[in-house]
């Protein structure tokens, strides 16, 4: 039987906890550190308006989008503007983003579920564009256990399984 693989982009702050944290949940097959919904611009070099982001591979038939962003808000404050622990700008803005409707609809309806609904801050809107973050960002916190993060290692690796 083949697996029905999903994606979507999250974003939460620095992208090397989110994807630490991220790829240790049950029915998650791959993640990729990135930048969403922003533009580069070729006069200055500068990269605008993207926000750190994990591109999240998940198998639908271990893993809903709904019980996906129920992990997700463990780690995230959905009530901050452009803000996650030490980190301030709009880069680390929180947000939920993909190419398919279903999803978005499936992550407004988990908000509007929520009884701090009308505090919640997270963006939720259609994927413009993706870029991948260079190599020595991708799974950082696996690489490089000591660097810093904004997720406490109790909560970073809450559904890491050892082995």
């Amino acid at each position: 039987m083949k697996k029905k693989i999903q994606e979507i982009f999250l974003a939460g702050g620095c992208l090397w906890g989110v994807q630490e944290f991220v790829r240790h949940l049950p029915g998650v097959v791959s993640t990729q550190a990135g930048r969403a919904n922003g533009s580069f611009q070729f006069l200055t070099g500068q990269y605008d308006g993207y926000a750190e982001c994990v591109r999240v591979s998940f198998d639908t038939d271990t893993l809903s989008v709904t019980q996906l962003l129920e992990y997700f808000f463990e780690i995230i404050d959905p009530y901050s503007v452009n803000r996650q622990g030490p980190d301030v700008g709009m880069r680390y803005r929180t947000g939920i983003y993909s190419r398919e409707d279903n999803h978005l609809a499936q992550a407004k309806e988990f908000i509007e579920s929520r009884k701090d609904a009308r505090k919640i801050v997270v963006e939720i809107l259609p994927l413009t564009n993706y870029l991948r973050s260079a190599d020595e960002h991708q799974e950082r916190l696996k690489h490089f256990p000591e660097d810093a993060c904004h997720l406490p290692k109790e909560i970073l690796h809450k559904y890491r399984k050892i082995k």
